[in-house]
């Protein structure tokens, strides 16, 4: 599924005094879902669907701009600072497609500044349709490479080759667009120590501003959960996580996230956002969205019908449902968020993004901190220690709601 360290424009005032609470407005980005792919991974657990024909774009379109104005109207006067295009492969629709979204966006708040992101795979990018998408606003590209090794690649059943991967960087290169992500999986089956450092090795030729380097997890509901492949162990992750690293910091790259490494300058805004537990738009088939109301003290989540037939078909109703977001909740949807930055967060952040004290966290935190898993280096600072990032989840279900903590 699934990354600058300026958010673009300043969010509107925070109204803090007006609410009551310590609740301020934050970010506000929009997520469009463009549900589609060529053939669905055995590892994916995304909403996206193998296409079967001829894809829907028209249709699919249309109903995405409804979706979208009627998303924009709630957000108000409020700036949009990014957005990304997800998927599926959002490089199956058209440049002339992914215009008309952004025109509509533009309208609303102008793009200029504005970080736009789209997901590529290498096989669906057809000579010359980087220059197209860079015509009409696109500005950063995430191209899920995955791996530079043949028999991984056939491991994890992409349709897309490294000669691929190679002609759609040269592609990128043609277009001008100079900010883009390298994805790559590590902990891949058969994989061993020396091929995950080659592969980062060959996608560092590729002088990307920003590398996702995240491990291979198997998920629920995925052909490799009910076909389980041969993986590392833990000793063979530890010794790839820890090899990689030190590739990618000599290069020049900073750790921001726990899967995350950037360029100076260049961290995903978008991704940013959502860990730092801003507010986005979820736009298109299965899209989730997050709002915060200040005067009226209130986060909301919304998400869409999942499948594309039924999305564009109930075109009165496309909601499938809303959820306010109680106190204790929105303290673990932060730090779910706010644990995976290396930076991790201010009390100011925490009362900001959930509108609660820290007291509520305080024991816990120094909990966690007696445990080897968080530090405070100071000014109201918490950040997931070394060994809190290598057991993240841990670390992150201790503030799980009424979790006993002993």
């Amino acid at each position: 599924m699934p990354a600058d360290t300026a958010i673009g424009p300043a969010p509107a005032k925070p109204r803090c005094a007006e609410s009551g609470s310590g609740l301020a407005v934050p970010p506000l980005s929009v997520y469009v879902h463009l549900p589609w792919c060529m053939r669905k991974c055995p590892y994916c657990d995304f909403n996206s669907h193998a296409v079967g024909g001829a894809m829907p774009e028209e249709d699919y379109v249309r109903v995405l701009l409804a979706d979208l104005q009627q998303e924009l109207d709630r957000a108000a006067d409020r700036h949009i600072e990014t957005v990304f295009f997800g998927g599926g492969t959002p490089t199956l629709f058209s440049a002339a497609s992914i215009g008309r979204v952004l025109a509509a966006i533009d309208r609303h708040s102008s793009l200029d500044g504005m970080e736009i992101t789209l997901e590529a795979n290498p096989g669906t990018v057809e000579r010359g349709r980087f220059a197209d998408y860079a015509g009409v606003g696109v500005n950063r590209v995430s191209l899920g490479a995955q791996s530079f090794s043949p028999t991984r690649l056939a491991a994890l059943g992409r349709i897309h080759s490294v000669d691929e991967i190679w002609r759609a960087l040269d592609d990128l290169d043609l277009a001008g667009i100079e900010n883009f992500n390298i994805d790559l999986m590590f902990g891949l089956p058969g994989q061993d120590p020396d091929e995950a450092v080659a592969d980062v090795t060959e996608a560092l030729r590729a002088r990307p501003t920003h590398v996702s380097h995240y491990q291979l997890t198997i998920e629920p509901n995925t052909l490799f959960n009910r076909y389980p492949p041969s993986l590392p162990d833990e000793d063979l992750l530890a010794e790839i996580e820890l090899a990689t690293a030190v590739q990618l910091s000599a290069a020049g790259y900073a750790r921001y996230e726990v899967s995350a490494w950037a360029a100076p300058g260049a961290r995903c805004r978008h991704n940013e956002n959502y860990w730092r537990y801003g507010d986005y738009l979820g736009i298109g088939a299965g899209a989730h969205g997050k709002l915060t109301d200040v005067d009226l003290d209130r986060i909301e989540r919304r998400w869409k019908r999942r499948h594309p037939t039924e999305y564009m078909t109930t075109r009165r109703d496309r909601m499938a449902g809303r959820q306010v977001v109680s106190g204790s909740d929105r303290s673990f949807e932060f730090l779910l968020n706010a644990l995976r930055l290396t930076d991790g967060f201010t009390a100011s952040e925490f009362t900001a993004r959930t509108g609660l004290a820290m007291t509520v966290l305080q024991p816990h935190l120094e909990r966690a901190r007696a445990d080897g898993l968080l530090e405070s280096p100071g000014a109201g600072r918490w950040r997931a220690s070394t060994r809190g990032l290598r057991f993240l989840n841990d670390l992150q279900a201790r503030f799980l709601p009424e979790t006993d903590h002993d």
